[in-house]
C-alpha cells in the first residue's frame, strides 16, 4: 500500500485542499471512496483514519480523506456546517478523482455522521462520478433528526456540540504542512467565527428555510446512486436509515446493529461486525460491477433487542439478526393500545385493531384513530425527570446509556399493560397520540416507552419529545391557550425490541426531560384526558442467518502513538444536596491527550459540561460546556479555550461564550458574545461580541 501524507487539490477559485490518499497494491486504474469532513486528517481523526482507510486500501480501492475548506491543512474559512459551499467543492473534488491516473473513473462516498450527513447531500447534486454511497450515523432531516433540536424541543446536546465545533472550526494548520502562514492562517479562522455555532443554531428554533438547506427529505428523488444506509439503536441518528428505505427512488439497503454513534467495526455495544468487509461488497458491486450477492439480500438488516437488566454501560447488547425483505414489509403490522383511567394500558380488542403497514389505505383509516372515552389526569413534573435517560446520542463508550427508568417514572404519568402471555417484537416507530390540556402558554412532553420486568426494574425502549408550541408543525409556534383542550401526536424513535411473556408494557408521559432536553423555565401542569399509542409489530418475517461479514471483524491495526492522558466520556458524577434540593450533573467529552509518533505531535481534546437545577424550580436550571484543544511540538504550543453558559427566563434563552487563542503562553485572540433568543423566536437576538 501507497501512503501520500499529503496531496494538494486545488479547487477553481484557487483554493487548495489538503488530503491524504491510501492506494492499493494493485494494478491500477481503481476506484476511489471519499470521505469529506473537517475533523483535521493530520492529527484529531488520524486513529479512525488508519484504520478504515487502509482497510479500504487492502480490498483494491483508492481511499481519500480530505480536509474541507477552512479545515485541518486546508485554505479558506468555515464557520457553519453543511452550506452550499461545502457541497460545490466536494462536487469539485469528485471530479479532481476521477480525473486521477489511479482512478478508473468511478467515485463512492463513505462517511459517518458529519460526513455521513454531506454523503447525502452531495449525492442530492448528482456530480457525474459518484456512483455509490455508505451514510452512517446520519440524518435527512436536519431539524426532526439531529442534536439541535428533537420535536421542536431544544437539546442540550445543542450546547456541547456548539462547544465542541467552536473549538475545532478555528483550529490552526500544521506548520509543517502550510510553513510559516500557519499563523496568519489561524487568526483568519479565529476572526471569521462572528457567532458561537449553539447561537446560530439557537436563532433558528423552527423548520425555516436554514433546516431546509441540506435536508435531502426534501426532496428525497434528487438521490438516484445507490446508498446504503447504516445506524445503530443506541445512536441518535436511527430514524434515518427507515425513511431512506420507505422514500429513496432507486437501489437502497439499511443495516441497524446495537451501536452507539461509531462505524460498526469499532462501535460499542456489541456485537461489532466485519463492516468494512460488508461495505467492500456494497462497493464492489456498484463501483467494480462484481457479482457479490448483496442485492439479493434483504433491504432491511437490523438487531432485534432482547430485554435485560438496564445498564448505563453495556459491552454489547442481548439479542439476534434479522431481516426484511423490503420496509415496510408484510410481516410488520400496526396494534393499537389504550391510555385509560387508573394508569391502565389496554389492548385494542376491536375486530380491525391489527392492521398490515403495507396497506396505505387501512393506514390511512388509522391513523386518524379516534381517543377514548375522557378522563382527567394531572402531570407536572419535577424538573429533574429525566435523570435517567442517558445522552441523546451515546457513543457507547462512557456510561451515556439509558439507565433503570423508575425514578424518572416516579415523575411521571405512566399507563401499564397487563403481563404478556407472549413475546411482543416491536419494530419501527410508535406513534401516541394525547388529549390535554395546560395551565401555560407553552410546555413540552416527553414520551417512553419501557419494558418493565417482574422485578419493577423499568428498562427504556425507545422515546420521543414534542415542544407543545409546534403541536400544528415544526414550522412555527403558537402559544397555548391555558385551559383549552388540544389533540396532539408525536411519533417516537425507531426501535427493535422484543419484550419478553411475563412483562408489562408501560407508557410513561412528563413535563420535562432533563439534562437530555434543556428545560423551559417554568413549572408546566398538564391534565390529560385521553390518549392511545399505535405500535409496530413485527408478525413473523425473516429469522436471518448472518452472512459472514456479520460475523466478528478482524483486530484493527494501531496508531503509533502514546497515550498521555486517557479519553474519557459520558455522564461523570451527579450530585444532589440534600438541604436545598439542588441536583448538578457533570459530563465529560474527554478524547484525552495523546502522542502521534508520525507527525511528532502533542493533540490535547478535552471537554467536560455541567448541568444544574432545581427539582422545584426549573428556573434555576443552567448548562455550561468548557473545551480545550492544543497542539505541541517543539516550540509550536497552540491552544484553544471555549467556555459556553446557558441560561433561561421568562421569554428565552442567554447564551453568553468566550473564545481564547494562546501562542504558547502568549493570548492572541479573545471574543465574547452575550446573546439571547426568544422561546417563540424572532431570529433577531439581541447580541454583543467583544
Amino acid at each position: 500500500m501507497q501512503i501520500i501524507e499529503t496531496a494538494w487539490i486545488t479547487l477553481k477559485d484557487g483554493c487548495k485542499l489538503a488530503a491524504r490518499i491510501w492506494l492499493p497494491d494493485a494494478p491500477r486504474p481503481v476506484p476511489a471512496i471519499l470521505e469529506y469532513l473537517p475533523y483535521r486528517r493530520r492529527d484529531r481523526h488520524r486513529g479512525d483514519d488508519a484504520v478504515l482507510h487502509p482497510g479500504l486500501a487492502e480490498s483494491g480501492y483508492a481511499a481519500i480523506r480530505v480536509d474541507m475548506r477552512g479545515a485541518g491543512d486546508s485554505d479558506g474559512l468555515m464557520n457553519d456546517e453543511y452550506t452550499p459551499r461545502e457541497w460545490a467543492d466536494a462536487c469539485e473534488v469528485i471530479a479532481w478523482i476521477a480525473e486521477q491516473s489511479w482512478c478508473s473513473g468511478a467515485v463512492g462516498l463513505i462517511g459517518i455522521s458529519w460526513s455521513g450527513f454531506n454523503s447525502l447531500q452531495i449525492a442530492a447534486l448528482r456530480p457525474p462520478a459518484l456512483k455509490a454511497i455508505v451514510t452512517a450515523c446520519s440524518t435527512d432531516d436536519r431539524y426532526a433528526d439531529d442534536m439541535h433540536y428533537m420535536g421542536g424541543v431544544l437539546l442540550n446536546d445543542n450546547l456541547q456540540y456548539g462547544a465542541t465545533l467552536f473549538t475545532w472550526t478555528p483550529t490552526p494548520p500544521d506548520p509543517d504542512i502550510v510553513g510559516d502562514r500557519w499563523k496568519e492562517m489561524w487568526l483568519e479562522r479565529l476572526n471569521a467565527m462572528d457567532q458561537p455555532p449553539a447561537g446560530r443554531w439557537m436563532a433558528h428554533p423552527t423548520r425555516d428555510d436554514y433546516w431546509r438547506s441540506g435536508s435531502v427529505c426534501e426532496d428525497y428523488s434528487r438521490i438516484e446512486v445507490p446508498v446504503l444506509a447504516v445506524g445503530g439503536w443506541a445512536d441518535g441518528y436511527t430514524n434515518t436509515v427507515l425513511r431512506l428505505l420507505e422514500n429513496l427512488p432507486g437501489p437502497r439497503k439499511g443495516l441497524i446493529g446495537p451501536w452507539g454513534h461509531s462505524f460498526p467495526h469499532v462501535a460499542t455495544p456489541g456485537p461489532r461486525i466485519d463492516f468494512i468487509r460488508y461495505v467492500t461488497r456494497w462497493f464492489d458491486h456498484w463501483l467494480k460491477d462484481e457479482p457479490t450477492g448483496i442485492m439479493d439480500e434483504p433491504m432491511l438488516t437490523y438487531w432485534l433487542q432482547e430485554a435485560e437488566p438496564p445498564r448505563v454501560r453495556y459491552t454489547e447488547r442481548l439479542g439476534r439478526w434479522a431481516a426484511e425483505r423490503h420496509w415496510p414489509g408484510p410481516a410488520i403490522v400496526r396494534q393499537w393500545w389504550t391510555l385509560a383511567p387508573g394508569g391502565r394500558l389496554e389492548a385494542d380488542t376491536a375486530d380491525d385493531a391489527t392492521t398490515n403497514v403495507s396497506t396505505s389505505a387501512a393506514r390511512r383509516s388509522k391513523s386518524r384513530h379516534q381517543l377514548p372515552a375522557p378522563f382527567a389526569q394531572a402531570i407536572c413534573s419535577p424538573a429533574t425527570t429525566g435523570i435517567a435517560s442517558g445522552e441523546w446520542c451515546p457513543y457507547g463508550n462512557g456510561p451515556d446509556m439509558p439507565g433503570d427508568q423508575r425514578e424518572d417514572d416516579a415523575g411521571s404519568a405512566c399507563f401499564d399493560g397487563p403481563p404478556l402471555t407472549a413475546p411482543l417484537q416491536i419494530t419501527g416507530r410508535p406513534v401516541i397520540r394525547l388529549r390535554l390540556s395546560s395551565d401555560r402558554d407553552q410546555g413540552m412532553i416527553a414520551v417512553r416507552l419501557n419494558a418493565v420486568a417482574a422485578d419493577g426494574t423499568s428498562l427504556r425502549i425507545t422515546y420521543g419529545l414534542l415542544n407543545l408550541t409546534q403541536r400544528n408543525g415544526h414550522d412555527r409556534c403558537e402559544p397555548l391557550v391555558a385551559g383549552e383542550i388540544y389533540d396532539v401526536a408525536l411519533t417516537l424513535n425507531a426501535a427493535a425490541f422484543e419484550i419478553p411473556a411475563g412483562y408489562r408494557l408501560r407508557v410513561a408521559i412528563s413535563t420535562s426531560y432533563w439534562p437530555l432536553a434543556a428545560p423551559l423555565p417554568v413549572r408546566t401542569q398538564l391534565t390529560l384526558q385521553g390518549g392511545s399509542l399505535e405500535l409496530s409489530v413485527r408478525d413473523g418475517g425473516i429469522a436471518l442467518t448472518p452472512p459472514p461479514d456479520l460475523g466478528l471483524p478482524p483486530i484493527p491495526p494501531s496508531l503509533p502513538s502514546r497515550i498521555i492522558v486517557p479519553p474519557e466520556r459520558g455522564r461523570l458524577r451527579l450530585n444532589r444536596d440534600m438541604d436545598d434540593g439542588d441536583t448538578t450533573l457533570e459530563v465529560v467529552r474527554n478524547l484525552g491527550a495523546i502522542y502521534l509518533e508520525e507527525t511528532d505531535l502533542r493533540l490535547d481534546a478535552l471537554g467536560r459540561e455541567t448541568y444544574k437545577i432545581n427539582a422545584l424550580d426549573p428556573r434555576s436550571a443552567s448548562a455550561r460546556a468548557v473545551r480545550s484543544a492544543g497542539f505541541h511540538r517543539g516550540d509550536w504550543h497552540a491552544r484553544l479555550e471555549v467556555s459556553s453558559l446557558l441560561t433561561a427566563d421568562d421569554g428565552g434563552w442567554r447564551l453568553v461564550s468566550s473564545l481564547e487563542a494562546f501562542n504558547g503562553e502568549s493570548r492572541i485572540f479573545h471574543r465574547c458574545w452575550d446573546d439571547y433568543y426568544p422561546f417563540f423566536g424572532d431570529n433577531n437576538p439581541r447580541g454583543e461580541a467583544k
